[in-house]
């Protein structure tokens, strides 16, 4: 069973979190939550069973939905952190335009006029 990184600290609980929702749009189960989410069933299952983190996408829609603050969601479900670790991509400097391939020209785009 794969965990991922937030599922290592002692106060990430996102049954809590999944459990104060159905609690706010007066739901009966979590069936009914994805349905409210627009997700999967399986979505809050495997999350429940820490087997998927909350994603960024699944907690705007939370916060559509409920009309919470994504910062409110976060505490609720346990997860402190403050920093947020970007991939090697992000927030490098685009490549610059002499490093780009010229783009073809007319003559050999294979658009000829009869």
């Amino acid at each position: 069973m794969a965990h991922h990184a937030l599922a290592s600290q002692e106060s990430y609980n996102p049954n809590h979190l999944l459990d104060i929702l159905l609690g706010k749009m007066q739901l009966k189960n979590d069936a009914a939550l994805s349905r409210m989410l627009e997700v999967a069933p399986p979505v809050i299952s495997k999350i429940r069973h820490h087997r998927l983190p909350v994603g960024a996408s699944l907690l705007i829609r939370m916060h559509e939905v409920t009309g919470m603050s994504i910062r409110d969601l976060r505490d609720l479900m346990g997860d402190r952190r403050t920093k947020y670790r970007l991939s090697d991509a992000q927030g490098r400097p685009k490549a610059s335009a002499e490093e780009k391939p010229a783009a073809p020209d007319a003559s050999t785009s294979g658009n000829y006029a009869h």
